[in-house]
């Protein structure tokens, strides 16, 4: 016999790159959005049913009002690690678990190459692997995994709205070397 899904609250909030969303359980977050083309669009992704669990809309308070100011305030070019906010990744693979610890030490301002992140794991030639966690992280930004790029230091694959813009983005808001930096050509 399976355990019960629980029940989810959701809320959207703004930020300084949009409408961004927010999704938690008594254990801590279970969902974040980077904002999509409209507010609805975010608030639907957001909302989606987990496994058949009830979704209530309401206002963050405590840890999770606390996450959303530091998200904010991240965004807006006030970096944090925002290691400090609670998730939960129940019913998440073992596996995908520890890439997302390793991804979410990666301090602001630094990347690792999905190799480096498969080396740490004591998996040498799992990058692929490592890629397809990283593509079903459902906590982007607070697990970064905006900061893991390709061996060559390229932009590929990221899943959330924007794709590679918004890797981009992130990693220039967070004055990450060789990203928003004016060139000479």
């Amino acid at each position: 016999m399976s355990a019960p899904v629980r029940p989810f609250s959701a809320a959207l909030f703004d930020t300084a790159v949009g409408v961004c969303a927010i999704a938690w359980s008594d254990a801590g977050v279970i969902r974040f959005q980077l904002p999509e083309a409209d507010p609805d669009a975010t608030r639907t992704r957001i909302t989606r049913s987990r496994a058949g669990a009830e979704v209530r809309e309401e206002e963050p308070g405590g840890a999770i009002a606390e996450a959303v100011a530091g998200v904010r305030a991240h965004l807006a070019g006030e970096l944090d690690d925002l290691r400090w906010i609670p998730v939960d990744l129940g019913g998440v693979p073992e596996f995908h678990r520890s890439v997302y610890d390793i991804t979410r030490a990666i301090d602001p301002g630094h990347t690792l190459s999905y190799g480096q992140v498969a080396d740490r794991l004591g998996l040498p030639g799992a990058a692929q692997a490592v890629g397809q966690a990283l593509g079903r992280n459902p906590i982007p930004l607070i697990i970064p995994c905006h900061r893991v790029l390709a061996a060559d230091h390229a932009l590929h694959g990221f899943s959330a709205p924007g794709e590679i813009d918004t890797k981009a983005r992130l990693l220039e808001i967070e004055r990450t070397p060789g990203f928003g930096e004016p060139t000479l050509f």
